[in-house]
């Protein structure tokens, strides 16, 4: 049967420029659909946001033999519970709750910086000129990261998010070297880097984690390289796509772009729709730790479950019209940043930075136009966008 194949096919990069049929046929077959190897896939809304919450669903890998420490994107609860705690403290409310709004100015400075030379009359590369080197900065100041130091990171994250990616039914080891490779030189980096801060405090997340005075709040030394990290590839990865989806959206709908232009007011809601309609993150695993049953059919402890998130986000049993782009859409309940205790970390910051960049570019893309539709997008399924955007200004 067809919908037995339909994970490869959706991973299959012929179908990453758009993936939204296969989504619906997913949601048609669904709402529990298995697959050849033994995977199933869940694409429908209510049952997606329903397992984010389930405490029987596992966000912790299989592991064969002696599993490595993971980051807490990828273990569950209460370690999952102490890990963000502690990244949290620094980061966010309600130990640090002017930190992400403190950096509204940087931001907004770092875009201007960028967008200096864009000229009218000039094609300009959107992921390379603008939509990668912003989160980037900003993850990095925020970390502490020198701003030397920052092109070290771009094959570092390629290789990580590789090797995160969900590849059905492919030979996986050499790119999961890769990805274990990239992710002990980068912690390492990070956690000299640390160091360095000990005694001699700034105002970094890195100076903040190691310079803790209360030990019971203390990341070891282990957990500080794997979540400085996840925060670094979080940090920027998902933006660039949210921000590069964004702009390829609305070039792509001159209405809707024209009403974002004559009212700004509206980014925040179309930020919320972005995420929705064209989100950086299309799926996650989950491995049940008990049967469960959904909608009638029982899963087996220890199946691979890979909930695709912006299918459910596209579920017209969820949204009205879940296939037009609206930025006034009221109700905009998405899984954009999934749900449940895994809830993004960084979405404030996120949504910051895209309402920002968005912002800025609005009054070059009037004008504008995309030299290439369908661009050239990543290979990763996963961390969806395109990986060159160009524009002609």
């Amino acid at each position: 049967m067809d919908s037995e194949t339909l994970l490869a096919r959706i991973t299959d990069y012929a179908s990453r420029p758009n993936p939204y049929p296969l989504y619906e046929e997913l949601r048609q077959a669904g709402p529990v659909v298995w697959q050849t190897g033994g995977d199933c896939v869940i694409g429908t809304y209510h049952q997606i946001a329903a397992l984010l919450h389930d405490p029987r669903m596992s966000a912790a890998p299989h592991a064969h033999g002696e599993a490595p420490r993971q980051p807490f994107l990828r273990v569950d609860d209460p370690e999952h519970h102490r890990l963000r705690t502690l990244a949290m403290r620094p980061f966010g409310p309600p130990h640090s709750p002017r930190r992400i709004e403190g950096m509204r100015g940087e931001i907004d400075r770092i875009t201007e910086e960028l967008m200096a030379s864009f000229e009218p009359g000039r094609q300009i590369d959107i992921v390379d000129d603008f939509a990668y080197p912003l989160p980037v900065t900003v993850i990095c100041r925020l970390l502490g990261v020198p701003h030397e130091d920052e092109p070290l990171f771009r094959a570092w994250s390629d290789a990580l998010v590789a090797s995160a990616d969900v590849r059905p039914d492919q030979e996986s080891d050499e790119t999961d070297k890769a990805g274990a490779q990239a992710r002990m030189e980068m912690g390492g980096y990070l956690l000299n880097l640390a160091e360095q801060r000990r005694g001699h405090p700034s105002d970094d997340l890195l100076s903040a984690f190691v310079n803790e005075p209360d030990p019971a709040l203390r990341l070891t030394q282990e957990e500080l390289a794997i979540t400085a990290v996840l925060l670094l590839i979080a940090g920027h990865e998902t933006t660039v796509n949210l921000i590069t989806n964004g702009v390829l959206t609305l070039l792509r709908r001159p209405e809707q772009l024209d009403h974002l232009r004559r009212e700004p007011d509206l980014l925040p809601r179309a930020v919320e729709e972005l995420l929705r309609f064209e989100p950086p993150v299309h799926m996650r695993e989950r491995i049940p730790i008990a049967d469960i049953e959904v909608a009638g059919t029982v899963i087996p402890r220890g199946t691979s479950v890979i909930l695709v998130l912006a299918s459910g986000s596209r579920d017209p049993k969820r949204f009205y019209e879940p296939d037009r782009f609206d930025p006034t859409r009221p109700d905009n309940q998405h899984l954009g940043f999934s749900s449940g205790i895994h809830f993004c970390y960084g979405a404030p910051l996120a949504r910051l930075e895209a309402q920002a960049a968005l912002g800025a570019l609005l009054p070059h893309l009037g004008t504008a136009g995309l030299v290439q539709d369908p661009p050239p997008y990543r290979q990763n399924a996963m961390l969806r966008g395109p990986r060159h955007l160009p524009v002609q200004l």
